[in-house]
């Protein structure tokens, strides 16, 4: 028996509307597990005249079997071509990008400056919770990719660092 997208559906908004972070199901040879990340909560501000995220669940479905069927959702293309130098950090949800962590503070970062491992980079907004984005990698920003307070989706580019 093959799961059909609507009951996958189900299962996805059942996950984005609980607390609960995963779900595993195993039928007849095929498995399904959807998880959400767990954000990391930031004091932060609650933007004024938010929409919140249509869909937070980021998802990782996994089925086995004959009739394995992979349901994934990737709309986003890199800006550049990708070069050995360079490093894309790209969004682990779906949520609203802002740059700063308050509408009248300093963005993080800016074209030009040098991060390192840790380094908060941005702020993704999912569901009124504010969520720190830091850098994997040292370098320099060479391009931000997205611009404030605009919605991002589950792996979209974010940020093109110059690996030092």
């Amino acid at each position: 028996m093959k799961m059909d997208l609507n009951y996958i559906k189900k299962l996805i908004k059942i996950l984005d509307t609980s607390n609960i972070s995963e779900i595993e199901i195993e039928e007849e040879g095929t498995k399904l597990k959807l998880s959400k990340p767990k954000p990391k909560i930031t004091a932060g501000y609650s933007p004024v005249n938010m929409v919140p995220a249509q869909n937070m669940v980021t998802q990782d479905i996994i089925q086995a079997g004959n009739s394995a069927e992979s349901v994934t959702k990737n709309e986003s293309k890199p800006a550049e071509p990708k070069s050995d130098n360079l490093f894309e950090v790209k969004s682990p949800m779906v949520g609203t990008f802002y740059r700063s962590p308050s509408p009248d503070a300093d963005a993080y970062v800016s074209v030009g400056n040098d991060v390192s491992p840790g380094t908060v980079l941005c702020i993704i907004e999912a569901m009124k919770l504010m969520n720190e984005i830091e850098s994997e990698i040292s370098g320099k920003i060479v391009k931000i990719l997205v611009e404030n307070a605009q919605p991002v989706e589950y792996n979209q580019p974010l940020f093109l660092i110059e690996k030092n």
